[in-house]
């Protein structure tokens, strides 16, 4: 679509150039402004199809641009090059109805060491993942424990916003150190800086030494991961233990896990597939499908497939209006045509002939489609510009927007083929008048 944006805007740039070297056509080009002109409301009547489909198409492209590359972006932040592989509660434990029960399964440690020995993985992060209510005097909040270790920053991707993230020391010496998620923060801390200050986990409290850049959650997981406390994944062993707890309406009951998830990292990215498939085989032994193994590359390919269709579905949907526009354009041609009639006869008796009046009348459609093109343009940019920001002072809802270049120049380069090609029957409409019967006209 980009070639073909380019090559219709070469060619419109040229065929303007062309035209404004023509004698003729540049007379042309100024009766049929001032027939504009002279039928201002008519003339935006009739071009205001154009507008609003020119608009709609690149209002449309930016807002779905900007969906679809934060999903993409998402995406990308969990790796291309990386695995994760995650326990999964069995559908019989999590469906099951006893108010003290002790559910075992997931990841272990062996399995940790077993994938380990791949030669193709070159870091790996293990991850202990629960809920826990995370308490600041008076406040709490429901939040997630993200026992992990310090490469867990590098191999998701991530930065801090305040302090720092986690050292080996804070898993050797088992200290009692967390790092908040951004608006967990600003949660507990609405009005300080945490930095320094405690946070009550459990029975214990952790000295809090950073905090977490805001973390876009749109597509990759439905939880928020600006609510996690991230801590030594050694000192949740020794304080939590491997049995989690877990309280809901009316039961109680626990889980055991040793690891909730392994994140890992291949050297290669042709190597990614083939290294998952390695993963697989090496847990088929566990006696229950308690895990599952996701290849961001895979979600990052279909996702980037999905997309370009859904461009295609919206180009599609606006150049219903464009299409509309030009009919619009077409029937006030025609009406053009028959107040003008002795216009047209007089113009013929005067030596015109039959390609001056449909260059005449071709030039006026076109010029009208470029107008209208161009302020479509401006209201398609303007409305980008303008409901992001209605929608984040007043409702509070992000619309990521990004404006897509190649829909400028493909709308504007339909809006002028659309006044050539709806402009055409007009125009030959005028040229084969008669014109002793177009004098005769009143």
């Amino acid at each position: 679509m980009l070639i073909f944006s380019i090559v219709s805007m070469a060619l419109i740039v040229l065929l303007f150039a062309g035209l404004m070297l023509w004698d003729k056509a540049r007379r042309s080009l100024v009766l049929a402004l001032r027939s504009l002109w002279l039928h201002r409301l008519r003339a935006f009547l009739s071009v205001l199809g154009i507008i609003i489909g020119t608009g709609a198409v690149i209002s449309l492209m930016a807002f779905g641009e900007g969906s679809m590359q934060d999903a993409l972006d998402d995406i990308r932040r969990m790796g291309a090059n990386n695995i994760m592989v995650r326990s999964v509660k069995p559908t019989e434990e999590s469906s099951s109805s006893r108010r003290s029960y002790v559910a075992i399964y997931g990841l272990t440690y062996s399995d940790f060491d077993k994938i380990a020995t791949i030669p193709t993985v070159t870091k790996m992060v293990p991850m202990r993942i629960f809920p826990q209510e995370a308490r600041r005097g008076f406040r709490a909040t429901n939040s997630r424990v993200v026992a992990t270790v310090p490469e867990y920053l590098d191999i998701h991707n991530m930065e801090t916003r305040l302090g720092r993230f986690l050292v080996p020391d804070d898993e050797i010496l088992l200290r009692n150190v967390a790092v908040l998620g951004n608006e967990l923060a600003n949660r507990l801390f609405p009005f300080e800086d945490p930095i320094g200050q405690e946070v009550q986990l459990g029975s214990f409290y952790y000295k809090i030494v950073g905090v977490m850049k805001e973390r876009s959650t749109g597509s990759v997981t439905t939880e928020d991961l600006n609510l996690d406390v991230i801590i030594p994944i050694a000192t949740a062993r020794v304080r939590f233990g491997e049995k989690i707890f877990l309280r809901s309406a009316g039961s109680r009951s626990a889980e055991k896990v040793e690891i909730s998830q392994i994140t890992l990292s291949v050297n290669e990215i042709d190597k990614v597939r083939p290294t998952g498939e390695v993963i697989r085989s090496m847990l088929a032994g566990h006696n229950k499908s308690d895990w599952t193994v996701s290849v961001p590359l895979d979600r990052l390919e279909e996702a980037e497939r999905a997309k370009e269709r859904y461009k295609m579905l919206l180009v599609l949907i606006a150049s219903i209006s464009l299409v509309v526009g030009g009919i619009g354009i077409m029937n006030i041609m025609l009406a053009t045509v028959t107040e003008r009639t002795r216009e047209i006869g007089i113009r013929r008796a005067l030596g015109a002939k039959r390609r001056d009046i449909t260059l005449q009348f071709l030039i006026e459609a076109v010029v009208q489609t470029s107008v209208g093109g161009v302020l479509g343009i401006c209201m398609g940019l303007g409305l980008v510009v303008l409901l992001p920001w209605v929608s984040e002072t007043f409702w509070e809802v992000r619309m990521p927007a990004k404006v897509h270049v190649e829909s400028i120049a493909w709308s504007f380069a339909t809006a002028v083929g659309v006044g050539v090609i709806f402009g055409i029957y007009p125009s030959r409409r005028a040229a084969m008048m008669d014109p002793i019967e177009a004098l005769r006209h009143v």
